[in-house]
């Protein structure tokens, strides 16, 4: 177990924070939107908001995990660092993601920080007030904290309906078509994704606040997703709905249910709330079981079935999110071993074939079954480094000690 966490540690400290470092873009703000395959970053690329208030986010919390210890151990300068980061990525988002006319945070920026996709997405909402509320717990900063409920309130008051969450609109709020949130041949007007994500926001906007509005949304989200997106039948969530969440198609998303499963886990703990604990908690434990079975095989994560036909490519944070996943299941039920095998085999596959071991990379975008890389952008709109550097820091605290 010591093992484990020290070569997670290594990588976060050692890969992940140096490469995402290294695409700071000190002369127009932010973080460079685009490296190729080839491993060159393209300066004028635009830069998308949700990449960039995802490298808040992993900043803000790369700084809360090693600041105390950095004091003890003489690492003030990596602490420093972090925290220099974090609020690099801060000011970018504060001056140049966020809609100073209509409100809401921007789609993607051009490179040098001007609107380019002003679709207001709740998707993308949800990340800002994620990586914001992770910002004011690591800084204390009152103004990003202001923020955050500020699009939250939005969110409550532009992005919902009485069934739930919508997804799509224009940039002064006007519904739109959800073609960016939508896959598999479909056009859904409420998605499993994104509701898993308003409740992942949400859940770290009350960790940090306590307030009871936001307590209360969470209680709604974790109704939805028993009710609605929770299949007891199959033993999995639905994807892709209409507006009064009718299922438009049978698709199994295997990354999609590891990753809800641990987050409904750490929105109950953060809620404290008895009776949902007692309701949800065996959701996901019947969750993390069926993905064990169905789709753990050859020391990885297989993509997603649909029609009941896997999809055997291994995506990258499809692989992180069974590392927290797995590690989630079995300390909630200790006995399961096979779940922390199944954690450290995937972290084995992780570092074997998801790691490019090229010089100045990080992870691929995807093998296939035969592990051989697709030739994908090693860093664009949704390559970042949430998944991965969030799986270093949760095993990192749920093991260390």
């Amino acid at each position: 177990m010591e093992a484990f966490v020290r070569e997670i540690d290594s990588h976060l400290r050692e890969r992940l924070i140096p490469f995402w470092e290294k695409l700071k873009d000190t002369e127009n703000g932010g973080f460079y939107g685009y490296m190729g395959y080839d491993l060159k970053v393209c300066r004028e690329y635009e830069k998308g908001c949700i990449l960039n208030s995802r490298i808040l986010w992993f900043f803000s919390n790369a700084y809360l995990l090693y600041r105390e210890d950095g004091a003890v151990n003489g690492e003030e300068d990596f602490v420093k660092r972090l925290r220099c980061n974090a609020d690099h990525a801060w000011m970018f988002l504060r001056d140049c993601c966020l809609d100073q006319e209509y409100g809401g945070v921007y789609w993607s920026v051009t490179y040098d920080g001007k609107p380019k996709d002003d679709t207001k997405h709740t998707y993308n909402q949800a990340f800002a007030i994620y990586a914001l509320s992770s910002y004011y717990d690591a800084t204390g900063n009152e103004e990003a904290l202001g923020l955050a409920l500020k699009l939250q309130r939005l969110i409550e008051e532009k992005c919902t309906d009485e069934y739930g969450y919508l997804e799509a609109f224009s940039r002064t709020f006007e519904p739109e078509s959800n073609e960016k949130l939508s896959e598999n041949g479909v056009l859904a007007e409420k998605t499993m994704n994104t509701l898993l994500h308003v409740f992942e926001a949400y859940t770290e906007l009350y960790r940090v606040t306590g307030d009871k509005q936001t307590a209360k949304r969470l209680r709604f989200m974790l109704d939805i997703f028993a009710g609605k997106v929770y299949d007891p039948v199959l033993g999995r969530q639905k994807v892709f709905f209409d507006r009064t969440w009718n299922s438009l198609i049978d698709l199994y998303s295997y990354g999609h249910d590891i990753e809800t499963a641990w987050l409904i886990d750490r929105g109950l703990e953060v809620l404290g709330d008895g009776e949902y604990t007692a309701r949800l908690s065996p959701v996901t434990t019947e969750i993390t079981k069926h993905i064990y079975d169905r789709a753990y095989c050859d020391h990885s994560l297989m993509n997603e079935a649909e029609n009941g036909v896997n999809d055997t490519t291994r995506v990258w944070w499809v692989q992180a999110e069974a590392v927290v996943g797995f590690l989630n299941g079995y300390q909630k039920q200790p006995t399961k071993s096979e779940y922390l095998k199944a954690a450290k085999d995937i972290w084995n596959y992780i570092c074997n074939y998801i790691v490019d071991p090229r010089e100045g990379s990080e992870w691929y975008w995807c093998v296939d079954e035969n592990h051989d890389p697709e030739k994908k952008a090693i860093v664009e709109p949704w390559k970042c480094p949430y998944h991965n550097g969030r799986m270093c820091m949760e095993v990192i605290k749920r093991l260390r000690r």
